[in-house]
């Protein structure tokens, strides 16, 4: 009896534990998934303010989630919201943005229809949320090579790999209002490569994308920002930062 009555007491405490755990883990993904909403766990997740909220000098890190921090374009410029994928648009006005997430892939396809575009672009306004930094890098030195350059207007953004198209401009122009924000990446890798090899493989990605800065006028130094910033955060870059790192620096001057 004894016996019989201590394993029904052990069976209460580990089912009370058991369902304490899965509470938790249950507000844990309803906090994750909806982070707009002032439910939170002390300590538990990121310890940087939400997107949005004005960044000061020493305070510029944001949660980022590009799901859920999707912007909406300008309506008096584009109505609706940011294309889920890199999309070329000419303006009633004949200037042309190209916005939305940068996939895998991307690079080629844009680089045809900036081909065909007639008239031929001379810039692009830039709005994305960020994707593949590889085809980020390739359309940057195209743009380059195009003599095609780059802006970003007040009020709307270019996070993650966008900074790498940006700086890819033959002309580079950012309004101070703007939001120019970088993080760590991944490479597209797979997650199943053991440690040392995806160790490997992310040395190799980010010596690639200092080696593109050089290339393109850009003190390499900014990516100790972005590789102190966790992919779920952003670090905004200040308009003293931007001119510092040389992103609004004429390029034939900054190299």
């Amino acid at each position: 009896m004894r016996v019989t009555a201590r394993s029904g007491t052990v069976a209460r405490v580990f089912t009370g534990v058991l369902a304490f755990q899965l509470v938790i883990a249950g507000l844990l993904i309803l906090g994750d998934s909806r982070s707009d909403t002032p439910m939170g766990l002390p300590g538990v997740g990121p310890s940087a303010p939400r997107l949005g909220e004005p960044v000061t000098p020493g305070d510029q890190r944001r949660t980022y989630r590009p799901r859920r921090d999707r912007p909406t374009v300008v309506p008096d410029r584009v109505p609706g919201k940011m294309p889920d994928r890199l999309t070329l648009l000419r303006e009633d006005d004949g200037t042309y943005r190209l916005e939305g997430t940068i996939d895998a892939g991307d690079a080629p396809r844009v680089i045809d229809l900036l081909a065909d575009a007639d008239p031929a672009p001379e810039t692009l306004i830039l709005q994305s949320p960020g994707g593949s930094v590889r085809d980020a890098l390739a359309l940057g030195r195209h743009l380059r090579h195009a003599g095609i350059g780059t802006r970003v207007l007040r009020g709307e953004v270019c996070f993650s790999a966008c900074p790498y198209l940006l700086v890819g401009g033959a002309t580079r122009d950012i309004d101070p209002d703007a939001s120019v924000g970088l993080h760590q990446h991944d490479f597209g890798e797979s997650v199943l490569l053991p440690a040392a090899f995806a160790v490997e493989d992310i040395q190799r990605g980010q010596a690639e994308v200092m080696g593109y800065l050089i290339e393109m006028g850009i003190d390499p130094a900014v990516m100790q920002h972005a590789m102190a910033t966790p992919p779920r955060e952003i670090y905004v870059l200040l308009p003293d930062q931007l001119d510092a790192y040389g992103f609004t620096a004429p390029p034939d001057d900054a190299q």
